[in-house]
C-alpha cells in the first residue's frame, strides 16, 4: 500500500494531462460573485485581482492602522524620527486648514496660528493674512486644531489632473514636476534649506538661538547656511541655529530701521 502511494506521488504528468486536470479543478471550483470585476468587464476594463480576501474598505482601514502602528513603533525606538513622522502625518492631513503651533524659541514660548501651506521633510510652512512662517519640527512642542474650528478630514487637498498633464507626468516626469511648485510639493518632501532657496529676494525675520533676530532679504540658502542681505550688509546664519523664519511687513521693517538709526546716532 505504501509503495502504491509512493508511485502515485512520484508519477509524472505530461502537459496535456496537467492542463486537463487544471481545467477540471477550475470547473469544480466554487464560484464567488465579484461585483467590482462585473462592472469592470461591462466597461471594457478587464479583470483585476483582489489585493486581499477582505472588502476594499476593510483593506484601506487596515492599511491606515498598520501605517499608524508602524509610526508609533518607530517613535518608541527613535524619539526624534518618530516626532518628525507624527508631525508630517498631522500636517499633511490638515493641508490648507487652520492649525495652531506651540513652540519654544530660546527662553520665549511662541504660539502661531495659520493655514498649512507646505509640509516639508523637516519643517512646516503656515500662512495667515499678515505673514508666512517657516517652522522647523525641532522646535515644535505641540500642534493642534484651534478651538471652535471644524475638524475636516483631508479636504481641499485634491489636485486636478487633466489628460495633457497626465501624459506629461508619464513621459516627462522630472521636467514637468520641476516647473510647478505645487507638483513638487505633491511628489517630494522638501527640506527647509531647499524651500528657503526658492524664496530668494523675500524680506524675512530670522529668529535665532538666544532670542537674537536677523532681518534681511534672502540671498540664498545652501550648504546649511541662510544668507541674508540688509541694505548692503550681508549675514550668514547656520540653519542649526535657526529657530523659525517669518516674512516681514513694511511697517515693521521701517520701525526696525528707525530703532537702528537712533541707536547708531546715540553711540556716535
Amino acid at each position: 500500500m505504501e509503495q502504491k502511494k509512493g508511485d502515485e506521488k512520484g508519477k509524472r504528468l505530461h502537459l496535456h494531462e496537467y492542463r486537463k486536470e487544471l481545467l477540471e479543478r477550475v470547473k469544480n471550483e466554487e464560484k464567488k460573485e465579484d461585483i467590482i470585476n462585473e462592472f469592470n468587464i461591462k466597461r471594457g476594463k478587464g479583470l483585476t485581482s483582489p489585493t486581499t480576501s477582505t472588502t476594499t474598505e476593510e483593506t484601506r482601514l487596515l492599511m491606515e492602522y498598520i501605517d499608524r502602528a508602524n509610526m508609533f513603533n518607530i517613535s518608541k525606538h527613535n524619539e526624534k524620527r518618530g516626532k518628525y513622522l507624527k508631525l508630517r502625518k498631522f500636517f499633511k492631513a490638515k493641508r490648507n486648514q487652520q492649525i495652531e503651533i506651540y513652540a519654544k524659541c530660546g527662553s520665549e514660548s511662541i504660539h502661531k496660528v495659520g493655514k498649512v501651506s507646505t509640509v516639508g521633510r523637516d519643517f512646516v510652512m503656515i500662512t495667515n493674512l499678515k505673514e508666512r512662517m517657516w517652522i522647523p519640527y525641532s522646535i515644535i512642542e505641540s500642534a493642534n486644531i484651534p478651538f471652535g474650528i471644524p475638524n475636516y478630514s483631508n479636504t481641499h487637498q485634491h489636485f486636478l489632473y487633466d489628460n495633457n498633464l497626465r501624459n506629461k507626468l508619464i513621459l516627462q516626469f522630472g521636467e514637468t514636476v520641476s516647473k510647478r511648485n505645487l507638483l513638487m510639493q505633491q511628489f517630494f518632501e522638501e527640506s527647509l534649506q531647499t524651500n528657503l532657496e526658492a524664496w530668494k529676494e523675500t524680506w524675512v525675520v530670522a529668529h535665532l538661538r538666544g532670542d537674537e533676530k536677523k532681518i534681511g532679504k534672502i540671498l540664498s540658502c545652501k550648504d546649511n547656511k541662510l544668507a541674508l542681505s540688509f541694505f548692503g550688509e550681508s549675514s550668514h546664519i547656520n540653519l542649526i541655529d535657526l529657530k523659525y523664519v517669518e516674512t516681514i511687513r513694511i511697517m515693521t521693517m521701517f520701525s526696525y530701521l528707525f530703532k537702528r538709526f537712533t541707536k547708531d546716532s546715540s553711540l556716535g
